[in-house]
């Protein structure tokens, strides 16, 4: 989940309609599916100093949640998102939780922060769609002053072959639809290079910064792979915008069978390439 999220085809994400509403009514799935990535993350957040954290495109709430459990009750955890939606999803997960994490709509990019706000700033893949990474970087940094960046992003598109299958099957099905460029920034894999994400942090003044590669194995059952491919991504974006009379008819079983690679005895199972960004917000600067 992230800020202004841009992902091609189709231009901007419309994240407080119709792409929220798919990430609600999917998140019983995706909580299970990126479980291990969230775990990941809040280790990495509860190894460190402090228990002020900001989670950056929070989603529907499942890591602000988690590190406020990790945390304990003396902790303030705060997650901000762009999707009324999901604002909405998560203040339901942190009351059924028993939390009392805090969820506010905007944009943490752009929004003001006291300076030193946060003790740590984290994300689960919501750093990738800034249109201007810079500027929210530095808006963030500030946010966290003295303190330090925990943020999960999604390697290359090669590592992640998983993540482009329906869209790369249902292309030469669809007019008007084609797979998005695997250099696409902003989008889901905008930092995905090293080089250019360090650089970032760089220019936005962040310090120490690393970049540390890590994989998860990601599985769900093979009886919710439509609903996955049908509710997340480009594809289902796509299809939710044109009338039903418009998809042909042997779509769904096409890019059904384009995943029998990673099928095995009822389960779907594929590899997350990710990585894990860690750096420090100087004081004063």
């Amino acid at each position: 989940m992230g800020e202004e999220r841009r992902e091609a085809p189709g231009g901007t994400i419309d994240w407080a309609s119709g792409a929220g509403n798919a990430w609600v009514e999917i998140q019983d799935l995706t909580d299970r599916v990126y479980a291990g990535v969230e775990q990941r993350l809040t280790d990495e957040v509860a190894e460190g100093p402090g228990k002020r954290v900001l989670d950056v495109g929070c989603g529907t709430g499942v890591t602000t949640v988690a590190i406020a459990q990790r945390l304990g009750p003396e902790s303030a955890c705060t997650g901000v998102d762009v999707s009324d939606v999901m604002v909405e999803a998560a203040r339901r997960r942190a009351g059924a939780a028993g939390v009392s994490a805090r969820f506010e709509l905007g944009d943490a990019g752009s929004r003001e922060f006291e300076e030193g706000q946060f003790d740590c700033v984290v994300s689960r893949w919501g750093v990738m769609f800034f249109p201007d990474p810079v500027a929210a970087f530095s808006n963030l940094r500030k946010a966290a002053a003295g303190g330090r960046l925990r943020a999960v992003t999604w390697r290359t598109q090669l590592e992640n072959p998983f993540m482009t299958v329906a869209e790369e099957a249902a292309a030469p099905l669809l007019e008007g639809f084609d797979v998005r460029p695997v250099d696409e920034a902003p989008g889901q894999f905008g930092l995905a290079d090293e080089e250019t994400t360090t650089g970032i942090l760089d220019a936005a003044g962040w310090t120490d910064v690393e970049m540390v590669s890590f994989d998860v194995i990601c599985s769900f059952p093979e009886s919710e792979l439509v609903r996955y491919f049908g509710g997340l991504g480009p594809l289902a974006r796509y299809l939710d915008g044109i009338p039903e009379s418009d998809v042909p008819d042997n779509l769904v079983e096409t890019v059904r069978e384009a995943f029998t690679p990673y099928i095995d005895g009822g389960e779907v199972r594929f590899n997350a390439a990710c990585w894990m960004i860690r750096a420090a917000a100087p004081v004063g600067d």
